[in-house]
């Protein structure tokens, strides 16, 4: 008799419970079907439908020209993929901030119309409000200080934040207000290291870094940056695992060389 091997689903009270044995997160984002049922066979975490979509799928320059439908699109694709991972789908530029019933109408769409598992919001104090509408709806709440993509006209600049001890503070006041009003988990992007242990020591909920060191609870990268599809970004924090773009082009010049010589297809690949 043949044995079926359940596979076991992840879950926000999981990632709780590796915070608290010491075991890391691993989170990637996704955005297609194919990619994401590679991640997720090859044993992810958690998947980020993020949007970063804007950037790498769309070829926008920064996250903000993303929509709401086109947000709830990828995150169809990736969950119609996931057999394990939790999937988590970013709330895009203009859905949530600065109105509470927009930010709750706006989560509950993902959340019906994807399957998504959550959603990820950017903010501390400014979208208290927004947060803790979602949240009284039951849907869960990953929050992300530090460097916020969406602001990115506020800032001005790419560079490490909370680098000041203001804002440093400010950032440690958030993530504490972030898990004391209901996140799960909270994401930190591009800030000094040991200011994001800081943080990490002081939360019970996850903490996962990006361009944050090591003492965070789990890392999330944006999947064509580790692959090296993406060759131009190149920030400090980024380990490439594999140079897909010259394993790409070799493969497409090689098929073009191929059909120009007619050696494709041959009359064994014929019918």
């Amino acid at each position: 008799m043949s044995q079926h091997k359940e596979v076991k689903l992840v879950t926000t009270h999981q990632l709780l419970a590796m915070k608290q044995r010491g075991e890391k997160i691993s989170m990637l984002t996704a955005y297609d079907f194919s990619m994401a049922s590679i991640l997720d066979g090859a044993g992810i975490d958690v998947l980020l439908v993020g949007d970063s979509a804007s950037n790498v799928m769309a070829g926008h320059e920064t996250t903000l020209p993303i929509t709401l439908d086109q947000m709830i699109y990828h995150a169809q694709s990736v969950v119609r993929a996931v057999k394990r991972a939790l999937v988590v789908v970013d709330l895009p530029f203009g859905s949530y901030q600065g109105n509470s019933s927009e930010a709750l109408r706006s989560a509950i769409r993902i959340m019906k119309e994807s399957g998504g598992h959550g959603i990820k919001l950017e903010g501390g104090a400014e979208i208290k409000d927004s947060i803790t509408r979602i949240l009284t709806a039951g849907i869960p709440v990953m929050g992300h200080l530090g460097l916020t993509p969406q602001s990115i006209y506020k800032f001005g600049t790419y560079s490490v934040r909370a680098k000041e001890e203001a804002e440093a503070q400010k950032l440690i006041e958030d993530a504490l207000l972030l898990q004391e009003i209901g996140c799960f988990a909270v994401v930190l992007e591009k800030i000094p290291s040991k200011l994001a242990k800081q943080v990490a020591e002081q939360l019970t909920i996850p903490v996962i870094g990006i361009g944050a060191g090591p003492d965070v609870d789990g890392q999330v990268l944006v999947v064509h940056d580790m692959l090296g599809i993406n060759k131009e970004f190149k920030p400090r924090f980024l380990r490439r695992y594999a140079e897909l773009h010259e394993i790409m082009s070799e493969a497409v010049r090689h098929y073009v060389q191929d059909v120009k010589n007619r050696d494709f297809p041959t009359q064994e690949e014929a019918y």
